[in-house]
């Protein structure tokens, strides 16, 4: 394997211990104050401390964990009412962009979007969860890209970076992939029908209801405990 390969495949487990324990953080499986131990890690998915270095690092700049030097990190402790908070500034964002993104989309553009959200369907049929969130982040940011404005485009990756553990989670409540699907199908008719305040409306809302069914998802986990 040479230098490319051997960071290729380091970022891959980087991606999946990321993934595994920002969906156990979001999920409220690890709370706050668990501490993260590197070694611990390492030893738990099979990897050495580098690419387990490399997750909790991404994992603090989403705000999900505090880094302590040389001891790996802690759960960050994130309130209800800090998601909420995060959930209305992006839904904002959103809407901005569907509004926008209504007046200048190009014909391309919205085949792809179109594409997509056809293509989702056998995804939610099968309830295949993991599937249907790599095809929502497609969605979305073919979305910011069709705004032509390419600091807003910024702007709303960025935070759907910090929120990205947050609404894979909140797809998990039951029959939310069913309703998200049908959400971006009306946004995407008023998109067609060049009403750029209704699609905002729409995407407005489409992103309150994400942070509605991540309450409904955590708190059908139970309450979490401090660690």
């Amino acid at each position: 394997m040479d230098a490319g390969e051997g960071a290729e495949a380091r970022g891959l487990i980087s991606d999946r211990i990321r993934t595994a324990l920002a969906d156990a953080i979001t999920g409220g499986i690890l709370s706050a104050g668990t501490a993260l131990d590197e070694q611990e890690l390492a030893d738990r998915f099979g990897a050495s401390r580098t690419p387990v270095r490399e997750a909790l690092r991404q994992l603090a700049f989403a705000g999900l964990v505090e880094l302590r030097p040389r001891r790996g990190g802690v759960v960050a402790r994130t309130t209800p009412e800090r998601i909420a908070e995060m959930f209305e500034t992006t839904a904002e964002i959103e809407a901005m962009c569907a509004r926008l993104a209504t007046y200048r989309i190009t014909p391309l553009e919205r085949s792809r979007l179109i594409d997509l959200h056809e293509a989702s369907a056998a995804m939610v049929a099968a309830g295949d969860v993991e599937a249907y969130d790599g095809f929502n982040r497609a969605f979305h940011e073919t979305l910011y890209a069709a705004t032509h404005n390419g600091f807003l485009a910024e702007q709303a990756l960025a935070i759907r970076e910090r929120l990205a553990a947050f609404r894979r989670t909140q797809l998990r409540q039951p029959n939310r992939i069913d309703a998200s699907r049908a959400e971006h199908g009306a946004i995407l008719a008023a998109m067609a029908e060049g009403d750029g305040e209704a699609a905002a409306r729409r995407m407005r809302a489409h992103m309150l209801n994400a942070s509605s069914a991540l309450g409904r998802y955590i708190a059908g986990q139970g309450e979490p405990r401090d660690g």
